[in-house]
């Protein structure tokens, strides 16, 4: 015969503090986006991430190191190989393929959406929604604490400037660069040639109307771009100083901030100086 016995009032109390005082345990991720890639390796536990953009994994696409990204396992965001790595949560841009979404809602795999941010201010919010969603807010709030930080306006007088990328491809009013060139000291003169948010800038008005600083992509990719080296810019050495900025901090926001306001704030400084 079984005898039950009633356990006093303060060990059921105990037990019931004990038990919703065991951790929950923290969900399984894949990333199929490489700005969100950014965030996740600098808020996540290792352990967490099931897997990373195959875009962090290219030199020439990756906004974190590769010895980092090298540690994950990557994907190209096929519906097989996220739903293979089985996550608890796949966290992505704002354009995923249809059957990837498809995959998940049918296997019941939570999927979050971010938009790409234009603005410090947006950029923020969404390192502590990532953050969130891995169960570490406290990581996000000390990581978007750090790139306000880093994003704190200059004083200097606002010098002319203008962020080329290969093509002619120029960031404009309500774009992140745009929002940092400002930030740091500088005015666009994208809106002075009557572009808009993402536009090409033929080389006869840059040539009209120089800025006094061209921040080349290209030319910190290769040393030199079709633009940098053409006769007609050469001859207006004197007006425009020509610094390299890397692509990789054209391509992300989040923490990807923090060195784009560095070397900004450096180019500024050696006019200062």
């Amino acid at each position: 015969m079984i005898r039950l016995v009633a356990l006093p009032p303060t060990l059921l109390i105990m037990a019931a503090l004990l038990a919703s005082a065991a951790p929950a345990r923290l969900p399984r991720i894949v990333s199929i986006n490489p700005c969100i890639d950014a965030v996740l390796v600098r808020v996540a536990d290792p352990a967490q991430i099931a897997g990373i953009s195959h875009y962090s994994q290219d030199p020439r696409a990756t906004s974190i190191p590769l010895g980092v990204a090298n540690r994950f396992r990557a994907t190209s965001g096929t519906a097989e190989e996220v739903v293979a790595l089985r996550p608890d949560v796949v966290l992505t841009g704002p354009h995923t393929e249809p059957a990837t979404v498809a995959a998940l809602k049918r296997l019941h795999i939570r999927l979050v959406q971010f938009t790409v941010p234009e603005s410090v201010a947006e950029s923020v919010v969404q390192v502590r929604d990532i953050a969130a969603v891995t169960g570490h807010v406290e990581r996000g709030v000390a990581l978007a604490a750090r790139i306000t930080a880093a994003a704190t306006p200059t004083r200097a007088t606002p010098l002319p400037a203008l962020i080329w990328q290969s093509g002619g491809l120029v960031p404009g009013s309500g774009t992140l660069p745009d929002e940092l060139l400002r930030r740091a000291g500088f005015r666009n003169m994208s809106a002075a040639y009557g572009l808009k948010k993402w536009d090409v800038l033929p080389l006869e008005y840059l040539i009209a109307k120089p800025p006094r600083v061209l921040l080349s992509v290209a030319a910190a990719e290769a040393g030199e771009d079709r633009l940098t080296a053409h006769p007609a810019v050469r001859r207006l050495a004197r007006r425009i100083t020509v610094a390299p900025y890397p692509a990789r901090l054209m391509n992300c926001g989040g923490p990807t901030i923090i060195d784009a306001m560095a070397r900004l704030k450096q180019v500024r400084r050696g006019f200062t100086a």
